[in-house]
């Protein structure tokens, strides 16, 4: 029996080889007799388990040597306070704000620095990235922050920008917690960068840091010992208990990730192609259509998650109980945006984007 298509914006559909190859570890891994779980996070079958999916990570999306991995906890939300915790020594921080997530990233930084929004979206509901040259960078900045991709307004960076060409030394933080691994990331222009697990690589309750080795050791007087990144890198992020689970899962999912080929491309490039593809089908569909309509610029559209709207409203309950007979879930848009939101990660084949796109013609056409 084929599964539904799972369109939820996270936790999210996660590869089915992989929740598969987990059920049959479930009572015991590998010749051990305990199930990951049950496991110490200091024996060595789990540091096996840690050590491959660091070294995967890293390999899939070429992660500098001198970057440190960080399998932390608390997920975006966290690290919205132990970013400026650690690297905002209590001066300014400039905020790129073009969505949800970003406006609440600079709102909970502002609890620990000077928050500045130096660029922001808002006016224009979040329908476009603000050009970087227009950008009112703080001379001396302790980072730059923003969201590469915003889950809840649909808006992506296609490409990130170069803070030195915009005459700023201040390190870049991004929090990509919605494309991670869906394309690769251009470390020369980064200084660290945060995503939750629960979107693209596994289930809730892991956060991945990349942070440059150079940005550890700052963090205020004030940050828990299990929150200040030198401790944690310093302790191969085992200060406290991990999330296990969350690292296993994550680790099968890269080793898919690793297995994915796509037009003699593999790994992160093949996604990236897929992704592609996925996002074109459907946008291709919603400009298509006198129903629907995605009001994004662009430019600035996400390929993971795709906010669209039904013109006549009406008939939005009508939509979503058609789309769960046909085996497509959790496409209701998220309470502050309202509409529909289809969010096609890394899990979700292009088979599930065509049936919806099947679906959206088909329920244009019957009920017109």
């Amino acid at each position: 029996m084929t599964r539904p298509y799972n369109f939820s914006a996270g936790p999210a559909a996660i590869p089915e080889e992989v929740l598969q190859e987990a059920a049959a570890d479930m009572l015991d891994w590998h010749g051990s007799g305990m199930g990951v779980m049950e496991m110490s996070h200091r024996g060595k079958e789990f540091t096996e388990i840690y050590t491959r999916a660091e070294a995967d990570l890293r390999g899939l999306l070429a992660v500098p040597a001198n970057f440190r991995i960080l399998f932390m906890q608390g997920g975006g939300i966290a690290e919205n306070a132990i970013v400026p915790l650690n690297l905002s020594r209590g001066a300014t921080a400039d905020f790129v704000v073009t969505g949800g997530w970003s406006k609440k990233s600079a709102q909970e930084a502002g609890r620990y620095c000077t928050a500045r929004v130096a660029a922001s979206s808002e006016a224009e509901r979040f329908r476009d990235i603000p050009a970087p040259a227009g950008w009112r960078l703080t001379p001396g900045a302790s980072y730059v922050h923003l969201c590469s991709n915003e889950t809840l307004h649909g808006v992506e960076f296609h490409e990130l920008p170069d803070l030195r060409a915009l005459g700023s030394d201040a390190p870049l933080v991004i929090d990509c917690s919605s494309h991670i691994a869906s394309r690769a990331i251009d470390w020369s222009r980064v200084g660290l960068a945060f995503a939750g697990a629960q979107k693209n690589l596994g289930p809730a309750g892991l956060t991945l840091v990349f942070v440059r080795e150079d940005l550890l050791g700052h963090a205020l007087p004030i940050t828990p010992s299990a929150f200040d990144y030198r401790t944690v890198a310093e302790n191969d992020s085992m200060y406290n208990t991990p999330p296990t689970w969350g690292i296993y899962i994550a680790g099968l999912t890269f080793q898919w990730l690793k297995r994915q080929t796509e037009g003699g491309l593999t790994g992160i490039a093949a996604m990236e192609a897929r992704n592609i593809a996925k996002a074109e089908l459907l946008y291709r569909a919603i400009d298509g259509s006198s129903l629907y309509v995605n009001d994004i610029a662009p430019a600035a559209r996400s390929r993971m998650n795709i906010p669209f709207f039904l013109r006549d409203e009406s008939r939005n309950d009508a939509f979503l109980a058609g789309a769960k007979a046909r085996g497509l879930l959790q496409l209701k848009g998220h309470r502050s945006v309202g509409g529909m939101r289809a969010s096609i990660y890394n899990a979700l084949p292009l088979a599930g984007v065509q049936a919806l796109v099947d679906y959206l013609q088909d329920f244009e056409k019957t009920r017109a």
